[in-house]
């Protein structure tokens, strides 16, 4: 896996959350597990998205979850590759979701595979490497 990193989509997150406030382990915890020595890796988007959720109403409650991960950067490069993304689906009619296409864009820029449980739509993105949970 590109540079021993890995991002956490918002629906691992959501699941891994919610094991954590009910102290569970499920599939989302047992995931993370098993990965103790590799970065885990957030985008603004994924930050965005999960603070939309009742339970991370609270901001220092959000904070304080995001604290885990390391909030990877938006640059100009992953604006780019944004759009070679948005022009290669759209152009087979293909485009998923606006959120979902800046979070497969940063994880190309940073070369990094994205952590989902929304495999279908990510794996229509070339060269993203996508690992289900």
């Amino acid at each position: 896996m590109g540079g021993g990193g890995m991002i956490f989509d918002t629906n691992v997150l959501i699941r891994l959350e919610r094991e954590t406030r009910r102290r569970i382990e499920g599939t989302a915890s047992a995931f993370v597990l098993g990965l103790p020595e590799t970065r885990m890796c957030i985008t603004p988007t994924i930050a965005g998205e999960f603070c939309s959720g009742i339970s991370m109403s609270d901001r220092s409650v959000w904070e304080g979850f995001c604290a885990a991960y390391e909030m990877l950067p938006i640059t100009s490069e992953t604006s780019w590759v944004y759009g070679e993304i948005y022009r290669h689906l759209a152009s087979k009619g293909q485009l998923i979701g606006t959120n979902d296409l800046w979070i497969a864009a940063t994880g190309l820029t940073h070369d990094l595979p994205i952590a989902t449980g929304n495999v279908d739509e990510f794996r229509r993105v070339p060269d993203l490497d996508v690992v289900e949970v």
